[in-house]
C-alpha cells in the first residue's frame, strides 16, 4: 500500500503532466466542491459556515469518503469570503437564512459613483478595508486571522495524500467593481464614464497584482485559481470586453506565470466568441476551467493544442441524473479530450448532488 506522501507525489505529477499537455498515467480528477461536502458529511450549512477550519475538516472528510480523487480545488469554501471578491454582502445560513440554506450574494448598489474619486485619490487598499468594515459590516479582522491558517489547511490535505489544486483564490479586478456597484450600475458606468472606470481599475490592478505576487511566493503555489466570473463574452460587446475584461485578465495571468505558477482560469458562462484570444497565452501554462456553458468541444477545437482543459460535468446532471448517465458523459469526455484534460464538475458540485453520481464521475477517470 502506498503511503500518503507517495500518493500525493503521484497525484501532483498526474495533474501537472495534464497541465503541460503531456500524457499522464490516467486522466486526473479534481473535485470542486464545498457546500456539497457539508451535505455529504451530514453537517448543517450553518455549522459549515461557522469557520474556515470547520470547512477544511468537512471537505477533507468528504474527499476521503469519495475515494481515489487526485485532489480538491481549494481548502475552504469560497461563499463565506465572497465579500472579499465581489465587494457585496453575503447572506449566511443560521444568520439571515435558515440553518441549512446555501449562502446567497445579496447584491445591490453599495459602492457609489463618487467612490471612484476616493479610490483614485487614496488608493484601493484603504478604501476596500473601510468599505468592508463600515459598509458591509464584514468581520475582516477575524477572516484575515482565519486565512492565515491556510498553510495548515493545505497541510491537512497533503498529509492525507490529496493535492490542493490551488491554495489561492484570485479574482479579476472588474469583479470587485461589478459586485460593489452591482452589475447593472457597473455596466452603465462602462458606457457613461469609461475613462474613469478604467483609471480606477488600473489603480486596483496595480495593487492587486503586487498582493498576488506575494501570495504566490508565500504559499509556493504551483497553480493559481482565478475567476473572471462575470467577464463572459455574452455579457459584453467585443470592444468593451477587450478593454474591461481581457486587458485585466491577461495582465493577471501574465503575473501568475511570471511567478512560476500555472493559471487556472475559471470560466463561468459562455465565452465562445472570444476563445481565440486565449491562444496568445503561453503554451502549457494555463488551464481553461469551463462550467459547461462554453461548449467544451469548441474549447478543445480552438485551444486543445495550447492549454489544458478542465471540466465540465454539469451541475444538473450531478443532481438530477443517474450514475450511468454521469459515468457515460464523463467517460466520453475522458476519451474525447485527450491527455491535456482534468475531469471535474462544471463549476462547483451542487449541494444537492447525489453522492453516487459524484462517485460515478470519479470512476470514469480512475477506472475503479
Amino acid at each position: 500500500m502506498k503511503t500518503a506522501q507517495e500518493l500525493l507525489l503521484e497525484r501532483k505529477t498526474r495533474v501537472h503532466k495534464a497541465i503541460s499537455l503531456e500524457k499522464p498515467d490516467r486522466t486526473p480528477v479534481i473535485i470542486m466542491a464545498d457546500a456539497f461536502c457539508a451535505t455529504h458529511m451530514g453537517v448543517k450549512m450553518a455549522d459549515f459556515c461557522s469557520s474556515l477550519a470547520m470547512q477544511n475538516q468537512t471537505m477533507l472528510n468528504s474527499a476521503k469518503a469519495l475515494g481515489d480523487i487526485d485532489g480538491m480545488n481549494s481548502v475552504f469554501a469560497a461563499g463565506p469570503v465572497f465579500p472579499l471578491i465581489f465587494m457585496t454582502h453575503v447572506k449566511l445560513p443560521g444568520k439571515e437564512l435558515p440553518e441549512n440554506a446555501l449562502w446567497q450574494l445579496d447584491e445591490k448598489e453599495v459602492m457609489k459613483v463618487e467612490d471612484y474619486d476616493t479610490i483614485l485619490a487614496k488608493g484601493w487598499a484603504p478604501f476596500m478595508q473601510d468599505y468592508l468594515v463600515n459598509r458591509l459590516h464584514y468581520p475582516l479582522g477575524q477572516t484575515l486571522e482565519e486565512l492565515a491558517q491556510t498553510p495548515q489547511f493545505v497541510k491537512n490535505f497533503e498529509d492525507a495524500g490529496y493535492m490542493v489544486y490551488s491554495p489561492i483564490i484570485a479574482t479579476a479586478v472588474p469583479e470587485l467593481l461589478g459586485g460593489g456597484r452591482s452589475m447593472p450600475k457597473f455596466m452603465h458606468d462602462l458606457y457613461k464614464i469609461p475613462d474613469k472606470v478604467e483609471a480606477v481599475l488600473d489603480v486596483i490592478q496595480k495593487e492587486s497584482l503586487e498582493t498576488l505576487r506575494q501570495q504566490i511566493r508565500a504559499t509556493n503555489s504551483s497553480i493559481v485559481f482565478m475567476s473572471p466570473a462575470r467577464g463572459a463574452s455574452e455579457f459584453f460587446s467585443p470592444k468593451l470586453w477587450q478593454r474591461f475584461v481581457w486587458k485585466y485578465l491577461k495582465e493577471t495571468i501574465d503575473v501568475i506565470i511570471e511567478e512560476g505558477a500555472a493559471a487556472d482560469i475559471h470560466i463561468d458562462s459562455n465565452w465562445g466568441r472570444d476563445l481565440e484570444f486565449f491562444r496568445t497565452l503561453p503554451k502549457g501554462k494555463c488551464i481553461f476551467e469551463t462550467d459547461s456553458a462554453t461548449d467544451i468541444y469548441k474549447v478543445k477545437e480552438v485551444l486543445g493544442d495550447m492549454m489544458c482543459i478542465k471540466g465540465d460535468v454539469p451541475a444538473a446532471k450531478l443532481a438530477l441524473g443517474t450514475p450511468d448517465e454521469v459515468y457515460n458523459y464523463s467517460a466520453q469526455l475522458v476519451k474525447d479530450m485527450g491527455p491535456g484534460f482534468i475531469l471535474s464538475s462544471g463549476c462547483s458540485i451542487p449541494p444537492n448532488a447525489k453522492v453516487e453520481n459524484v462517485k460515478a464521475m470519479i470512476s470514469a477517470a480512475t477506472g475503479k
